[in-house]
């Protein structure tokens, strides 16, 4: 990772390389999870079970698909008890949070009787995914559970590959928490195929939500339309934005904790003063090497991690514009004013003691944010997400008659005469 400046070649080749992150497969792999979303939809449970062998080399038979109680909860009681409170104080914090976004249904009436409004009523299931790869998360199962449940939502259905719960006693004490139920033992494409289409064991869910590697994110790509999705998550980001005022430590320390996410994890500095600059590069160098994962975090960083020096606070503003970036840290004296510079960002977390992992645990927002630039055009998982819109239109015989002959002639204007004649057909009300 190196220091430049912007407008120069080397921040532009840092930029373009950030850029190219994707979570476009090729097209071999593609058609592999194309391959297994189809085997799952035909084969139903015996499908499962076979892929389940052949990627997790575990052998179940169908009675094993779906996780006993009794056995979450003897995972759940070797968990330990700080973990336990400390989880059950996120969920508080993201239930109040996200308590906050419920929408009402609404109607509206004018004077010649119409009703017009929205209902608003929650998608009737929701499928959740927990990767259970290198790491199990307990943190991203409360950030897709909790809004669904303040939303409504009648059945909740969690899938993670088999050994999760074996692994992290944790997770299955957040499920406990969370008062999940109904939990299977499959991960991978197979899995959202199985919560898209169904199985003889798994009933098929009306929306899918959660993390997942590129399997994961390619299979929710192929079955949306047969279901909804949340989103086809991207590698995780970060962007800072420092004066020369910003303690070099805690900016590289964030930096470092969103590298160790994953090799094509970004990190980015962007900073009003080459002496920061060059103190946070410093820094990075310095704590690398003291990371568990310091492997993961140099790959990020030596990729797609960068310290760019801006002239001003606004065109710092500006290229964070551009980035649009997961996560956006501001540390600088003028925050506010910054901020309101500031159109792309899927989290803005304000001053040196507004950490990024403050948000990925217990702050209580959402930390399933948009990436790869999409808060462009996207916000973070929430409420909305777990909800659907009904339309409510309730005309009278008297707004009919006012209304009809406009509705015919703008019918007429679009060659659909069917349409014309089911209202002029109302002129009596009797016909």
């Amino acid at each position: 990772m190196q220091v430049s400046l912007y407008n120069t070649p080397d921040a532009a080749a840092a930029l373009a390389r950030i850029r190219s992150r994707s979570i476009q497969a090729n097209p071999d792999l593609a058609a592999r999870v194309a391959e297994i979303v189809e085997g799952v939809r035909a084969g139903g449970d015996d499908a499962l079970l076979r892929y389940t062998k052949q990627f997790d080399g575990v052998e179940l038979d169908r009675t094993q698909l779906r996780v006993e109680p009794d056995f979450i909860q003897e995972s759940a009681s070797r968990a330990a008890p700080r973990a336990i409170e400390a989880f059950r104080k996120a969920i508080n914090n993201v239930r109040a949070f996200h308590e906050r976004q419920v929408e009402s249904s609404w109607s509206m009436q004018s004077d010649d009787g119409v009703v017009l409004g929205l209902r608003i009523l929650p998608v009737e299931s929701a499928g959740l995914y927990v990767p259970g790869g290198a790491a199990a998360y307990p943190s991203s199962l409360i950030m897709n559970v909790v809004p669904a449940q303040v939303a409504g939502v009648r059945r909740l259905a969690v899938t993670t590959p088999p050994g999760t719960l074996e692994r992290s006693h944790e997770l299955a004490a957040v499920i406990l928490e969370l008062g999940i139920t109904e939990v299977y033992r499959v991960g991978g494409a197979q899995a959202i195929a199985a919560l898209a289409y169904g199985t003889e064991t798994i009933d098929k869910v009306s929306k899918i939500a959660g993390p997942g590697n590129v399997y994961v994110a390619i299979a929710k790509k192929l079955v949306y339309g047969s279901v909804g999705i949340d989103s086809i998550a991207g590698p995780s980001e970060v962007v800072i934005l420092a004066d020369g005022g910003a303690n070099p430590s805690f900016v590289a320390a964030d930096m470092l904790a969103q590298a160790e996410h994953d090799p094509a994890a970004s990190a980015i500095c962007i900073t009003t003063s080459e002496a920061a600059a060059r103190e946070v590069k410093r820094q990075v160098d310095r704590q690398l090497g003291s990371l568990d994962r310091r492997e993961i975090a140099r790959a990020s960083i030596e990729q797609y991690g960068a310290v760019i020096v801006v002239e001003s606070l606004e065109e710092g503003c500006d290229l964070i514009n551009q980035i649009a970036p997961e996560h956006l840290e501001l540390m600088t004296a003028r925050n506010d004013e910054a901020a309101e510079l500031i159109e792309n960002a899927g989290a803005i977390f304000f001053g040196p003691w507004s950490s990024e992992p403050v948000g990925d645990y217990i702050a209580g927002p959402n930390h399933v944010l948009p990436t790869l630039g999409t808060s462009r055009f996207s916000s973070p998982l929430g409420v909305y997400d777990f909800v659907k819109r009904q339309s409510v239109i309730r005309y009278t015989r008297e707004a009919m008659a006012a209304n009809r002959d406009r509705i015919a002639v703008m019918a007429q204007a679009e060659g659909l005469t069917a349409h014309a004649r089911a209202v002029l057909m109302r002129k009596t009300g009797s016909e």
